[in-house]
């Protein structure tokens, strides 16, 4: 779960939902079911998500999407374990070094191959 969004104050509901791959309705089931999710909403009832709902969400996309938990176990989850944020923001961090030390190794190859070949 490598999610690219730009540092702003807030996302709107498209580019959130475009940043997690899942549907904004998703997105509004889960502001409804999870109560850490607390989007502003603007006088036409438009969302904008902080950096605090986007970590949120985050957690709560690792837990449902990524290990199968059902909406009360990620609850129960949530309750019991209010570390999680750290153990889910050092995945994000693995994933990004994963992603950034298979490129190198992509890199080498190709250089490798070259050499190879002359």
């Amino acid at each position: 779960m490598n999610i690219q969004l730009p540092e702003k104050l807030y996302y709107s509901i498209g580019e959130v939902s475009q940043a997690f791959g899942v549907n904004a309705s998703l997105l509004r089931f889960w502001e409804k079911e999870f109560g850490i999710i607390s989007p502003k909403k603007n006088r036409k009832g438009d969302r904008f998500f902080t950096p605090k709902d986007i970590k949120n969400l985050k957690i709560i996309y690792h837990l449902v999407k990524e290990k199968g938990y059902t909406l009360d176990g990620a609850r129960n989850v949530l309750s019991a374990q209010p570390e999680i944020s750290k153990k889910v923001e050092i995945l994000s961090r693995l994933e990004m070094v994963k992603a950034e030390l298979l490129k190198l190794k992509s890199l080498l190859d190709d250089e490798n191959s070259l050499k190879n070949e002359i």
